[in-house]
């Protein structure tokens, strides 16, 4: 499936906020949510055939929310839902080859990072209602420890979150039996002037925010990062979106509005930066030429609090 890439006009977010920003927020949300339900919906109808679900996208997709926000859904129509990060199938450290890129560094985003075979395994397992036990991964200790087994029920349905979930290479072949979702910012932001911001920038506000408030990692360090995490989401997650049974846009019009407080005084510490990076330079025209979103006014169950902290979704 693929999907065509949105533009908004700057102005119009401006003139909603403007007009009604609760209101402008609440709307954005429900264009969201509506998605959520198409694939929820489809989800449900083809559960018996296909009870487990792979949902990929590009890091600060909202994964996490968007697989969260799909089983609430299918828990209000009855149906039991069980979700599964990938992260917990990465390999601890001593264990398995390390990836390294082209530059002999360490390829953080590599596949191979994780323990495909494992993985492989606990697919058909939670397939055929065969009890597995799911790891859990320690990212500080980059260890992993096994809990209690877990089993499937019959009419249960499993959503598998991760960035390489509908990399063949991972999952091997489960059209059978799984239906895949993927995830990511399909809208770009049009300035006065014409400019378009670039969705993989919006995603890289969501990351800065994110990694400041629970990664400890400044703007400086998030950029830095950049160039390595675009190179595996061309390498390792885009040519596998055609998989996808649903291409949902998690752009909320609102959102850039919200990160702007925090973003923009961040931003400006480092002007060097605009020597090195292009979405330096659009990200804080952009954040200038945007109004602002007072934090206390985001959903407390919206997708941008994955970003913000605050959330109240849980697995």
């Amino acid at each position: 499936m693929t999907m065509a890439i949105n533009i908004i006009g700057m102005t119009d977010i401006n003139g909603g906020l403007a007009a009604d920003p609760v209101n402008y927020a609440r709307k954005c949300e429900e264009i969201y949510n509506g998605k959520l339900a198409e694939a929820a919906e489809k989800i449900r109808l083809e559960a018996k055939q296909k009870p487990l679900v792979l949902l990929s996208g590009p890091s600060g997709s909202g994964k996490t929310t968007s697989a969260l926000r799909i089983s609430h859904l299918l828990r209000s129509k009855g149906l039991n839902v069980h979700t599964i990060s990938m992260d917990n199938y990465f390999l601890p450290n001593g264990e398995g080859n390390i990836p390294l890129d082209e530059n002999g560094n360490v390829d953080l985003e590599s596949p191979l990072r994780m323990d495909i075979p494992l993985f492989s395994e606990h697919l058909e397992k939670l397939f055929k209602c065969e009890p597995v036990a799911v790891p859990s991964f320690n990212f500080k200790s980059q260890s992993r420890t096994f809990g209690e087994k877990m089993r499937r029920q019959k009419d249960e349905i499993i959503i598998i979150e991760g960035i390489h979930a509908l990399n063949p290479e991972v999952t091997g072949d489960t059209d059978d039996f799984t239906t895949c979702v993927y995830v990511s910012v399909r809208t770009r932001i049009r300035d006065k002037d014409g400019t378009l911001l670039h969705p993989r920038t919006i995603r890289l506000m969501r990351r800065i925010c994110r990694d400041m408030l629970f990664r400890g990692r400044d703007a400086r360090a998030v950029f830095a990062m950049v160039e390595s995490v675009n190179r595996g989401e061309d390498l390792y997650i885009m040519p596998h979106k055609h998989r996808a049974d649903f291409d949902i846009d998690t752009f909320l019009a609102y959102e850039p509005s919200v990160y702007k407080n925090t973003l923009l005084p961040e931003l400006e510490k480092c002007p060097e930066l605009a020597e090195t990076s292009a979405d330096y330079g659009a990200m804080l025209k952009a954040l200038r030429g945007l109004s602002s979103f007072d934090v206390k006014d985001v959903p407390a169950d919206s997708m941008v609090r994955e970003f913000i902290g605050g959330s109240i979704l849980k697995y």
